[in-house]
């Protein structure tokens, strides 16, 4: 199984060419990393072995393939052309391997790449690792921040799962609703103009800071087409630093209501009140790559997040969006 014929259509590369499935791994992941480097540390090689395997696989396809830039590896129209086909190949033969392969969650080493938004780094991360780690001792986590490279990473396998409001991802992945999110607002309970409750005026009137997140630009939307502008002094690109900020600051923080209740949990000096203007309702998912949909171990993965976090209420009343492929 080490090797796989090539098919007909690429006739100029030999009627009886074989490819080792080395390089066919190398082409795919060279693909999504643009990198030499990050190719060999992903494929557990020193970076002259993958030097050596591009070349054989240049060879093999006479062709450059993929072409030095400053933007990184970079690859030709050939490799563009080819790249769906050299992955099913792969999909194909994890599909072979997977008919006899077994997950033990108690005895696995396996790690896992999950994908989260900053919200979700302090509002699932820590409940996700009690429960993992209870049950399978021996996985290892690896959490990262989304970013622009989300779907390439998830369709290349170097992650498993994403999770949070992820809105546009390409066609090929399935996504499982977790819960629904509105919005509250966090202020200095020492705030010296606002009390117990916030109104629509001292909304508009009062100095904001902003979290320039996906869902920070779902709220900024929804406000304008209301014709409501904040007043934003201050713009962070996520959730660490919020806390102090506003303890030391007269500033309106508008947030998912998860991350609001959990940051003034763990700090008594920040209060939480009722968003006085009508914001987005959202909800919170997790995403995978369709070829990881049959992946056992992935799957357990799944199962673990659909159990600790999906909303029992929304669930039970039938609005659970269940699982899609877009």
């Amino acid at each position: 199984m080490g090797r796989l014929p090539v098919p007909e259509q690429q006739a100029d590369i030999g009627e009886h060419a074989l490819f080792d499935v080395k390089l066919l791994r190398l082409m795919n992941v060279l693909y999504a990393t643009r990198s030499v480097s990050r190719a060999a540390e992903q494929l557990g090689q020193s970076q002259p072995t993958v030097s050596i395997w591009l070349a054989r696989l240049r060879k093999e396809l006479s062709d450059p393939l993929f072409v030095r830039t400053t933007e990184g590896m970079l690859p030709t129209p050939r490799t563009d052309a080819l790249i769906e086909m050299v992955r099913e190949v792969l999909a194909g033969m994890q599909r072979l391997a997977e008919t006899e392969a077994r997950f033990d969650p108690a005895t696995t080493g396996r790690a896992f790449r999950i994908f989260m938004t900053d919200a979700a780094h302090i509002t699932m991360l820590p409940r996700l690792f009690t429960h993992v780690h209870s049950l399978a001792p021996k996985v290892r986590l690896e959490a990262v921040s989304i970013d622009a490279r989300l779907a390439q990473a998830l369709q290349a396998g170097e992650a498993d799962l994403a999770l949070g409001f992820v809105p546009g991802l390409e066609a090929g992945f399935y996504q499982q609703a977790l819960f629904g999110q509105d919005w509250v607002c966090l202020v200095n309970a020492s705030h010296p103009r606002i009390g117990e409750i916030l109104t629509r005026d001292q909304y508009i009137a009062e100095a904001h800071v902003g979290i320039t997140l996906n869902s920070g630009k779902l709220l900024d939307a929804m406000l304008g087409g209301q014709g409501i502008e904040r007043r934003v002094l201050l713009e962070l690109p996520g959730f660490l630093g919020l806390s102090a900020t506003l303890c030391a600051n007269d500033l309106i923080a508008t947030l998912p209501r998860r991350i609001g209740e959990t940051l003034a949990r763990s700090n008594p000096e920040l209060r939480v009140l009722a968003c006085p203007v009508r914001t987005p309702y959202f909800i919170i998912k997790q995403y995978w790559y369709a070829r990881y949909h049959h992946d056992a171990g992935n799957r357990w993965l799944r199962s673990v997040c659909a159990t600790l976090f999906t909303d029992e209420s929304r669930n039970a009343s039938g609005s659970f969006s269940g699982l899609t492929a877009h």
